[in-house]
């Protein structure tokens, strides 16, 4: 009668050991179909899921420090391999987009506390993974190992834009920074998305890519232009301050250009995703990386309707309701995955 239960915590304990560095695109993709509910004016209805990307926050958080604690090798591991080290961002961006929805429902004091909290985890990671990457070597070439995951980083950046441009500054001095600092997260995401494509280009071109190689989170490609959009737009609609003043024109002449580009993605990644399952039978089964295909596509939709609407363009407005439906399909399909798996678990049949 004992053995069930040790059993199954050794079950856990092994699942907390490998728990993926980027399991924070649950909330991530939760939190975006959230937003994306919201801009189509299902307020009530985007409720639901905003509270499961909080309640997924909380446990991931105490999931990720239980494992610094108990698996500690584990995780530094993954932060100094390059094929796993970008995903720790996906918690910079799974909290910035659990903060912009509970912004929109009225929890600004908790969402601000959030974005700060974000803030200072991009400053500390965006030197510290590098870092760890190019420099800490284990004999095999960083540029094979390069993936999908990368444009995360970039991602992060841009989340954290969109998080900063819907806040609203009590003095004109605080106003002044917040533009700054907006400005300065959208432009390094932008200029680490062109770095990281040419490289993740260049890893194609050198070294190819099998179907197993390439996961759903290379659909991160796409989101991040797509969140570049969102984030470009929310700049251009800010308060004038000299920084917002300075880059507005160019920003809003780049914001149409991303879309263009991220819908012309979507074919190509769809038609990848056709090569990898239906031609060449890799299995589709639940894998915490799908979550990084929920969130582009949920952020597409978002970010057609908010370009749709501020453009004047009924027609891209459309894709994005369009989109919206795809992405809750989507989020549905991959969320039961992960149920089957927590009771496979429990059961001891995973």
């Amino acid at each position: 009668m004992t053995s069930a239960p040790t059993t199954l915590a050794a079950r856990t304990d092994q699942a907390l050991a490998g728990l993926s560095p980027g399991y924070f695109a649950l909330v991530m993709g939760t939190g975006i179909v959230s937003i994306g509910l919201h801009e189509a004016g299902a307020s009530t209805v985007a409720v639901i899921p905003l509270v499961l990307a909080a309640i997924a926050f909380v446990v991931l958080v105490v999931l990720l420090v239980a494992r610094g604690f108990r698996h500690g090798d584990r995780l530094r591991a993954d932060a100094r391999n390059p094929e796993t080290a970008f995903a720790f961002f996906t918690v910079v961006a799974g909290t910035d987009v659990l903060a912009v929805g509970l912004h929109q429902h009225g929890l600004g004091t908790v969402a601000t506390g959030l974005l700060a909290t974000a803030a200072a985890i991009w400053l500390v990671l965006g030197y510290v993974l590098p870092w760890q990457v190019l420099m800490t070597r284990d004999g095999e070439p960083i540029l094979a190992r390069t993936n999908g995951t990368w444009f995360i980083w970039s991602v992060a950046s841009q989340s954290l834009a969109v998080g900063l441009s819907g806040l609203h500054p009590a003095t004109p001095r605080l106003a002044d920074l917040l533009g700054v600092l907006t400005v300065l997260s959208w432009s390094v995401g932008t200029i680490l998305y062109v770095g990281i494509a040419v490289l993740v280009i260049l890893r194609i071109l050198h070294h190819g890519i099998t179907p197993e190689q390439f996961e759903p989170t290379y659909w991160v490609a796409m989101g991040a232009l797509a969140i570049s959009v969102v984030a470009g737009a929310s700049i251009v609609d800010m308060a004038s301050v000299p920084m917002v003043d300075a880059a507005r024109g160019l920003i809003g002449g780049t914001v149409v250009v991303f879309w263009c580009f991220a819908a012309w993605l979507v074919p190509l990644l769809a038609g990848a995703g056709f090569w990898r399952h239906r031609l060449h039978r890799v299995p589709l089964r639940y894998s915490p990386s799908q979550w990084s295909m929920v969130f582009p596509l949920g952020m597409f939709a978002v970010a057609s309707m908010r370009l749709g609407r501020v453009e004047h363009l009924p027609m891209v407005e459309a894709v994005g309701v369009g989109f919206l439906g795809v992405a809750l399909l989507v989020w549905a399909l991959v969320g039961a995955g992960l149920v089957l798996t927590l009771v496979r678990l429990a059961r001891g049949s995973a």
